[in-house]
């Protein structure tokens, strides 16, 4: 079997191409965008430059072009927004579906998530070509191998295109989640921003990434979005994670229910995050953060 990986970033190529070993004889890596390519992560890797002024959703024809020269049974697709979009095209040129939120592939197939998150299912694609979106971690681990030496892909004219007019770095703060051995997690029980120090203290002392729920980061915007754990959010596979403060709903623990151990701190002992944690511990986190922090 030969296998696409597509993504963005380095990280999440050499993730996905050392999981794609697992499933095909010949894995094949591009890169979209001026991104740094992984070293020895595939048979092929190669990079699609995105001419000056023109959006990486331009890529489309490009990708196509490329795969129908090449040839590919399986693509497994980074899940960042402009890739969904270069993965439906792709599906659409072969007549099948794009099967999304991959979190673990069994012998039966992929299983995912739908509805919100709130069950799983597992699908087989079929057809020419089976394309499945799935975040980094999502194989388990392996090593990478092969080729180091990126190759520039040929770039194809689409016959429509879409104009960037303007664009603005997103400032990323604090550490790379994705990539955090021990997470901290803080929910709605922190009723003023200035409380957010005692997350903070907790994740300086245990060495921590500080992330949310949503409604910090669109109710209140106390926290960047990118720290945004659930399932439109991050999907995590830390060591340790510890939720403070937040209720558990299954639209929030998606994104932290493959971690090995899930520590909750909540001072309502009905929250549903208890029946879903490995430790729980009942107190208010004014009083609750500090002593722990004390003790550690």
């Amino acid at each position: 079997m030969k296998a696409l990986v597509l993504s963005e970033h380095a990280d999440a190529a050499a993730s996905l191409a050392a999981g794609a070993r697992k499933l095909a004889d010949e894995v094949v890596v591009v890169m979209v965008g001026a991104v740094e390519a992984p070293a020895s992560c595939a048979d092929f890797v190669g990079r699609i430059e995105i001419p000056d002024g023109l959006a990486t959703e331009c890529a489309g024809e490009t990708l196509r072009s490329f795969v129908a020269e090449r040839g590919f049974e399986l693509a497994l697709v980074e899940p960042t927004r402009r890739l969904k979009v270069l993965a439906g095209g792709l599906a659409a040129q072969h007549g099948v579906s794009v099967i999304t939120d991959v979190v673990s592939f069994e012998a039966d197939g992929a299983k995912s998530l739908f509805f919100g998150g709130v069950a799983e299912r597992v699908q087989k694609g079929s057809g020419s070509i089976a394309i499945y979106t799935v975040a980094a971690g999502a194989l388990g681990e392996g090593e990478p191998s092969g080729a180091n030496t990126p190759v520039d892909i040929a770039w194809v004219e689409p016959e429509f295109d879409i104009r960037v007019v303007k664009s603005e770095p997103i400032e990323k703060s604090g550490v790379d989640l994705t990539k955090a051995s021990v997470v901290v997690a803080a929910g709605r029980g922190f009723s003023e921003k200035g409380d957010l120090e005692l997350a903070h203290q907790l994740c300086e002392k245990i060495g921590a990434g500080l992330g949310c729920s949503r409604p910090l980061t669109e109710g209140v915007d106390w926290l960047p979005s990118e720290t945004y754990i659930g399932v439109s959010g991050l999907m995590l596979t830390p060591k340790v994670y510890i939720a403070a403060g937040i209720s558990g709903q299954m639209q929030h623990m998606v994104g932290c229910n493959r971690s090995d151990v899930i520590f909750a701190i909540n001072k309502d002992k009905n929250a549903p995050v208890f029946k879903q944690c490995d430790y729980g511990l009942v107190g208010d986190l004014k009083t609750v953060l500090p002593a722990l922090v004390a003790a550690l």
